[in-house]
C-alpha cells in the first residue's frame, strides 16, 4: 500500500535508499550502475561528498529568501560563474527549478522581448517534430513527441514543428550531409515564410536530441544553417540543453561544438547534477537590455526560483566539474563508449544505429537492420530493454514511438562524469546482455 501517485501506479518499484558513486543501492541491498544518471542528470554520481557539504553548508546559513526581496550570493555567484564560462553574449541567467520550467521561461521571454522593441506580432514558435522539451503546457506544445502530446492537444498553444536532423532514417540515398543540411534549412525557411516572418518570435531546438529520438547530434554544419536562417528574419534562436548542456557532450554548453552562440539557451540536468531541483535560462545582453530599457522588469516567475540552496550545490557541481577536469573525461570516456558499442554491437542483427556525444549515446533497435524496419509496438522491446537491464542492475534510459511516436525503439545511455574506463566496459557487456534478451524474448 502507497499513498504515493507513481508514474505507474500499477507498477511495484524497487526502494532506493543510499548512492554511493555511480551506484544506487535498494533496501534488498541490490546495487544498480547508474548508466543513465537517471535521465542523463547525476553527473557526478550520487552522495558526492563535495555537493552534499555545499548543500548543509548553504542550509546553515540561509534556505530561502524570495526573490522579490532580496539577491543572494549562492545565486549571484553560480551566474557569474556560468556566464564566463558561455559563448558569446550569453551572460545573463534567470534561475528555476528545472528543465521543463526553463523552456516555459524561455518562451515567454522571446515574447516579452518582442514586445519591448515594438514587434508585437510575433506570437508563434517552429521546433521540431520528435524533439521533447518539457511536460508543461507551454514546453509540451512547442515539442514534438507526439505521444506525449496528443491527450493534451486541445489544451495546447499554437506550435509549428519541421522535420528533425535525423540522418539515420531521414538521409535520403547519395545525399551528403551538408546537403541535408541544406535541405533542412531551406524547410525552415519555407515554414517562415508560410507562417509569415514578421508573426514568428523564436526557433526551439534540443542541441543533441534526447529522450525522443535518443541522443542525436547534429550533421555537419545544420546548426550554422539555422541561425543564418533565423538572423535573416530576425527570429531568435532558442536552444534547449536541458540534457544536452552542462557537460555531457565533453562541452559545457554544447552548442560550443557547432561554432553557433544561441540567443536564449535552456539548462538543467546537469546544471545540479540532482542534488538540488534547478534550472536556468541563459540570454544573450541585448535581450537583457531590451527589458531593462523597456519595461524594466520581466513579467515572469515562481516562488523557488533562485533558491539559494539550489544555487550554492549547482555552483559546487560547476566547480568540481571544472577543477577535477571532468570534461576531459566525458570526452575520453564517450569515445571509448561508443567504440566498444560499435565493436560488440556490430553483427547483433537488431541494432540499426549507434549515436551520440560525449557521454551522451543511443541505440536504435530494429527488427531487421538491412531495412531499418522497426519491431512491432506492441512488443514493447525498449520496456523489455529496460527490465533486462535492471535485472542485471545496469539502469538505461529507453524509449518507443522513436520514429513517429508510435514506431521504433531505442535506449539511451548518459553515465556520471565520474566513469572510468572499467566502468564502461562495465555499462556496454550489460547493455548488450539485455538487448540480446530483449530482442530474442517471445511476444
Amino acid at each position: 500500500m502507497t499513498h504515493v501517485f507513481h508514474r505507474d501506479p500499477r507498477k511495484a518499484l524497487p526502494v532506493a535508499v543510499r548512492g554511493d558513486g555511480i551506484w544506487i543501492i535498494d533496501s534488498e541491498g541490490k546495487r544498480y550502475l547508474d548508466a543513465s544518471g537517471g535521465a542523463a542528470v547525476s553527473c557526478l554520481g550520487h552522495a558526492h561528498p563535495r555537493i552534499t557539504e555545499a548543500i548543509v553548508r548553504q542550509a546553515r546559513e540561509l534556505e530561502y529568501a524570495h526573490t522579490s526581496f532580496f539577491t543572494t550570493k549562492a545565486a549571484e555567484d553560480l551566474a557569474d560563474h556560468l556566464a564566463a564560462h558561455a559563448p558569446g553574449t550569453l551572460n545573463h541567467l534567470y534561475f528555476v527549478s528545472g528543465g521543463s520550467e526553463a523552456v516555459e521561461a524561455a518562451l515567454k521571454l522571446a515574447r516579452q522581448y518582442y514586445l519591448e522593441i515594438g514587434q508585437p506580432s510575433r506570437h508563434r514558435f517552429i521546433a521540431r517534430r520528435q524533439s521533447y522539451h518539457g511536460n508543461t503546457l507551454g514546453a509540451l506544445a512547442i515539442g514534438g513527441n507526439a505521444w506525449r502530446r496528443e491527450p493534451f492537444r486541445p489544451i495546447l498553444i499554437e506550435a509549428h514543428h519541421v522535420s528533425p536532423c535525423y540522418a539515420y532514417r531521414d538521409l535520403r540515398p547519395g545525399e551528403s550531409e551538408e546537403d541535408y543540411a541544406v535541405r533542412l534549412a531551406a524547410e525552415l525557411e519555407q515554414r517562415l515564410l508560410e507562417l509569415g516572418p514578421e508573426t514568428v518570435a523564436g526557433f526551439v531546438a534540443e542541441t543533441v536530441v534526447g529522450a525522443t529520438l535518443g541522443a542525436v547530434p547534429p550533421v555537419a554544419d545544420y546548426f550554422r544553417r539555422i541561425r543564418a536562417v533565423c538572423d535573416k528574419y530576425g527570429v531568435l534562436l532558442i536552444q534547449d540543453e536541458v540534457m544536452s548542456g552542462m557537460g555531457r557532450t565533453g562541452y559545457l554548453f554544447a552548442c560550443e561544438e557547432d561554432g553557433i552562440v544561441p540567443d536564449i539557451v535552456a539548462i538543467a540536468k546537469g546544471l545540479g547534477g540532482g542534488y538540488q531541483p534547478i534550472g536556468a535560462i541563459l540570454a544573450r545582453s541585448h535581450i537583457y537590455k531590451a527589458l531593462v530599457e523597456g519595461s524594466g522588469f520581466f513579467q515572469h516567475g515562481h516562488t523557488y526560483l533562485a533558491h539559494a540552496i539550489a544555487c550554492a550545490a549547482a555552483l559546487e557541481v560547476q566547480r568540481t566539474i571544472e577543477e577535477e577536469d571532468l570534461l576531459a573525461n566525458v570526452r575520453v570516456r564517450g569515445e571509448q563508449l561508443d567504440r566498444l558499442l560499435r565493436e560488440k554491437l556490430a553483427r547483433n542483427p537488431h541494432v540499426g544505429d549507434i549515436r551520440g556525444r560525449g557521454l551522451l549515446r543511443g541505440v536504435e533497435i530494429v527488427e531487421n537492420r538491412e531495412t531499418k524496419a522497426p519491431f512491432d509496438p506492441a512488443r514493447r522491446v525498449h520496456a523489455k530493454i529496460k527490465s533486462e537491464a535492471m535485472a542485471r542492475g545496469l539502469m538505461t534510459y529507453p524509449m518507443g514511438g522513436t520514429i513517429d511516436g508510435r514506431r521504433g525503439d531505442h535506449v539511451m545511455l548518459a553515465p556520471p562524469f565520474i566513469c572510468t574506463a572499467e566502468d564502461i566496459a562495465r555499462i556496454v557487456d550489460l547493455l548488450c546482455a539485455a538487448i540480446d534478451a530483449a530482442t530474442r524474448a517471445k511476444v
